[in-house]
Parts: C-alpha cells; sequence; structure tokens
C-alpha cells in the first residue's frame, strides 16, 4: 500500500503542473486556512482557497518545484517561476490532515518585487470575486 504523504505529493505535484482547478479542491479540507502573500491575515474555507491558489498557478509563470521537506504529514515544497520579468523563489509549507487533505497551507515568497508584482495581477481578481461572493450572501439572506 502507497504511504499517503507520498500519494498527495505525487497528487499536488500533478496538479500544480496541470492547473488543474478541480483537483485543488479534492485536496483540499473544508476548514483550509491559506496564508499567501499578498495577505498578511489568513484565508479559511475549501472555496476561497482554491480561487485564490486556481489564480496564482495560472500567474506564476514556469513554476517549477525543486526540492522538498517532510516531518511527518508536514512538507515543505521549494519553487521558483517568474511573474512577468520578475523571478520569484518560494516555500510552500503544507499541513495535512488525518485523511491527508490540505489542512494549513502557508507560501513564503522573495524578493519583494515579486509579491508585489503577484498582487498586483492576483489581488483585484480575488477582491472582485470576495465582493462577488458576499453579495450573493446578501442576496440569499
Amino acid at each position: 500500500m502507497e504511504d499517503p504523504i507520498d500519494s498527495f505529493d505525487r497528487e499536488w505535484h500533478r496538479i500544480v503542473a496541470e492547473k488543474d482547478r478541480i483537483g485543488l479542491g479534492r485536496v483540499l479540507a473544508d476548514d483550509v486556512t491559506v496564508g499567501v502573500p499578498p495577505y498578511w491575515q489568513k484565508l479559511h474555507g475549501r472555496a476561497i482557497a482554491v480561487h485564490l491558489l486556481d489564480l496564482i498557478i495560472h500567474t506564476i509563470e514556469e513554476f517549477t518545484y525543486h526540492r522538498e521537506w517532510r516531518n511527518g504529514r508536514e512538507l515543505a515544497l521549494e519553487f521558483t517561476g517568474h511573474v512577468g520579468d520578475v523571478q520569484l523563489q518560494g516555500i510552500d509549507l503544507i499541513t495535512l490532515d488525518e485523511r491527508g487533505a490540505v489542512a494549513n497551507l502557508d507560501v513564503l515568497m522573495r524578493p519583494v518585487n515579486a509579491i508585489i508584482a503577484l498582487r498586483g495581477i492576483v489581488a483585484p481578481r480575488m477582491a472582485a470575486f470576495l465582493e462577488e461572493r458576499a453579495a450573493q450572501r446578501e442576496d440569499s439572506d
């Protein structure tokens, strides 16, 4: 039987490489928390996390994982890529729950101009998504 961490790791790499939004939803826990630049406060919930991560994997060009470290259900995955002509390097810190779904994902990235470039593309789209979501909630009340 395959180790669940190995299974997750292989699937995560496939999802990111193929930019698979549906796959993202399958590997994230319902109550997942995500901390990514440019947001300081963590975002909560699968729908928000899928939308944000999908925006990011479609924005960072030539996204490539290099090294990884594991400690139990925790993984650290080093990556590189670029936003326009700005090169970036980062680490995905992933904690899996007991079912092997992502319970928490923190993304660390450098340099700051890469974060600014990413924010310039992702933040307006994320803000529009959050506004639309809030409006839908108001309509259903």
